[in-house]
């Protein structure tokens, strides 16, 4: 009984801490919409051209020149719960890291949508065309086949020729992981694709073998799937499924947690729909089309299993920590220094063991080497992908031991920092922001180098 009540206890501190924080995030992009509006309201309009100018060009879509003499494009990939450009008003998932360049993208990918289902979403949202989710996964998971039509891509000229620059937070790691797995297998109808079509990927606190997090927020560690009947994630669960019913337009052009194509809205299911879907009889949920199974240990090796290493692409990992040893005890590394909303989970994650009664994740599954973590993920995991198999890595103590880089192995450092600390609140981390973002552009600018051998044209005069 006591357990039950501390674990009631506990998922009322964590349901309202998060709540909280996401009432703070949604409340900051709308007061700086109104600031935004007011000001330009208030100032006379020849003060006001380049408002104005900034306005315009809001309205269309960013589509960058293909042109050789150009630089590739540095495509920057949130993660869970996460927005791209044009969602939360002028918010920005990297805290304007992407103004640090003239050619960055930041696409809006759906916030806890499958791995799957963002990769095919990024595909299109590049090169253009109406989403196709593949006729089998969508018969297999209950949802529609096609989703958005991006009449124009952001970069058309995407090709191995024209390859891209990655930069994924958290679970946009992974998908660009599939993504690029899905170019290399050639995936996409109409697209003669592969896998060098990605020239670099860097990952910033990303999920590359999964967190034991999800376990504490509801997952089951029995099979990874299935969800515990009371948890942070049945909660979740209920909201996003009532915020997708209900369907108010301008509030889910505002923020979209992208299962659109699930059709859960009032004006498809009706009231019995909605009864069917908090059952759990339908819906993403239902099916485990969502990003939470991806990110337990189980889910990871099975995606992991069938994602490769390419030997022409460069990668570099950020592993992120704020944890360390305290007479032979893992423990949060600081309290002021971790944000309010992961401390809990910083203390949780140090402690986490796998139950006897489960079956182990992965041989040679040890509780250990889970310790160290950043309040959403394990050190371990951020570092290179490791399970089933490890991949080629490099752990990189100095910055002269990675130039110049070589293609086909994961460099990785580790850094002290939680997990939302280079996102979302650039004044979090003053000075290492602009060291983090300044050193990956650099790196993806002058040290990541590929001869990109052009097609050679027939001569017209024969």
């Amino acid at each position: 009984m006591a357990r039950l009540i501390l674990g009631l206890m506990e998922l009322f501190i964590s349901s309202m801490v998060h709540m909280l924080f996401g009432l703070y995030i949604f409340s900051t992009a709308v007061a700086s919409d109104l600031s935004q509006v007011a000001t330009q309201c208030l100032t006379p309009n020849i003060f006001n051209l380049t408002a104005r100018e900034e306005e315009d060009k809001r309205g269309k879509v960013v589509v960058l020149d293909g042109s050789p003499e150009l630089p590739p494009p540095i495509v920057l990939v949130h993660g869970i719960f996460g927005f791209g450009k044009g969602r939360l008003g002028g918010l920005s998932y990297f805290a304007g890291a992407e103004k640090k360049d003239d050619r960055v993208l930041v696409p809006d990918l759906g916030s806890l949508t499958s791995i799957h289902d963002r990769a095919r979403e990024m595909f299109y949202y590049l090169k253009g065309g109406q989403v196709d989710y593949g006729e089998e996964h969508s018969n297999a998971c209950g949802h529609a086949r096609y989703g958005n039509i991006f009449d124009t891509g952001h970069y058309p000229a995407w090709d191995e020729h024209h390859p891209i620059h990655f930069v994924g937070h958290s679970a946009g790691v992974q998908v660009v992981r599939v993504l690029q797995q899905m170019l290399a297998d050639k995936e996409f109808s109409g697209h003669e694709t592969s896998e060098d079509w990605v020239m670099s990927l860097t990952s910033l606190s990303g999920a590359l073998n999964g967190t034991t997090r999800t376990y504490y927020d509801g997952m089951q560690p029995d099979d990874g799937r299935s969800m515990k009947s009371i948890s942070l994630l049945q909660l979740c669960r209920i909201g996003v499924i009532l915020y997708d019913w209900i369907d108010i337009p301008w509030l889910k052009n505002y923020y979209n947690f992208g299962f659109d194509h699930f059709e859960m809205s009032w004006r498809k299911t009706g009231i019995l729909g909605l009864i069917d879907l908090l059952l759990g009889n339908s819906g993403p949920f239902a099916s485990g089309d969502w990003i939470l199974p991806d990110l337990t240990l189980q889910g990871s090796l099975k995606m992991n299993s069938k994602l490769h290493t390419f030997p022409s692409t460069y990668y570099f990992s950020y592993a992120t920590k704020r944890t360390r040893k305290f007479f032979g005890t893992t423990l949060p590394s600081s309290i002021l220094g971790i944000h309010p909303m992961l401390f809990v989970r910083v203390l949780q994650m140090c402690l986490w063991r796998h139950p006897l009664s489960a079956p182990l994740p992965y041989k040679g599954y040890r509780d250990e080497d889970w310790e160290d973590n950043d309040g959403a993920l394990n050190t371990i995991s951020m570092t290179h992908p490791r399970i089933p198999m490890e991949h080629p890595n490099h752990f990189v103590l100095d910055d002269s031991e990675c130039h110049p880089l070589k293609p086909g192995i994961w460099y990785y450092k580790i850094m002290e920092a939680d997990h939302i600390f280079f996102i979302v609140n650039r004044k979090r981390a003053g000075v290492q922001f602009d060291l983090l973002y300044d050193g990956i552009f650099e790196r993806c600018r002058n040290h990541v180098l590929r001869n990109i051998h052009q097609p050679v044209l027939p001569n017209q005069d024969q």
